[in-house]
């Protein structure tokens, strides 16, 4: 992991999953606080200040949904979702609010330890005063400074909101971002629903960034949310 020995809060109602995701994670050198309902998740994180959360939708006595606001108002501690809600809507509901990723019920471990490791990453690169000028991104390099961007070698010549696109999806590598947040991030507020525009630019950065537009290898599609950067781990 991106930390040594990181302090996850898992706020999970269900004695089994707590349990499966307490043993994993500290078999890797994590250190673990579990609260089973939604106040006592709030209390442990305000408390322990975690690296990571680890929120299910479903608790007792409140929805996840406005923990993530909640914690939102005052902390960009990573938080990655773990529910059986399924559905598109929940996911993008879930990411609107703020939580940085979105795991369905049932999962695997070695995804889960994935997802931990870019959310701690990005936790470290927005914490850093000095930024990070220079991205790689497997065959892709990104010079912020110079507002240069090539692959393999070679400059890619972009348009000024298909470089703003590209520097906002690769600056969260490996994150689920949703239509409505890159379309804010990117064009503004007003765009918010405009989701033509996003899918045109889109298809432009495809040409020029992947080696197969059609079947894109970095710039991956999450169908119904939105898009995510394939993460080079």
């Amino acid at each position: 992991m991106a930390e040594p020995n990181p302090l996850i809060t898992i706020i999970e109602d269900e004695p089994q999953m707590s349990k499966f995701l307490h043993t994993a994670l500290t078999a890797q050198g994590s250190r673990t606080v579990i609260a089973d309902t939604a106040r006592g998740g709030l209390v442990a994180i305000t408390t322990q200040n975690p690296e990571v959360i680890l929120l299910d939708l479903g608790l007792p006595d409140r929805d996840g949904i406005e923990i993530i606001k909640e914690v939102r108002e005052w902390s960009r501690i990573p938080i990655i979702v773990i529910s059986a809600r399924g559905r598109e809507s929940d996911k993008i509901t879930a990411l609107d609010a703020g939580a940085d990723d979105y795991l369905t019920k049932p999962f695997g471990v070695n995804e889960l330890l994935a997802r931990i490791r870019v959310s701690l990453r990005h936790s470290i690169q927005a914490a850093s005063p000095a930024g990070l000028p220079l991205i790689d991104l497997g065959e892709l390099h990104l010079d912020l400074e110079r507002r240069k961007v090539e692959k393999n070698g070679q400059e890619i010549h972009l348009t000024p909101i298909e470089y703003k696109l590209l520097v906002y999806m690769v600056q969260n590598a490996g994150k689920v971002l949703t239509h409505r947040q890159i379309l804010r991030e990117v064009w503004g507020a007003s765009y918010a629903g405009q989701t033509h525009y996003l899918r045109v630019f889109m298809t432009q950065l495809r040409r020029k960034i992947e080696d197969d537009p059609a079947r894109p290898r970095l710039l991956l599609t999450e169908p119904g949310v939105g898009y995510r950067v394939r993460d080079v781990d």
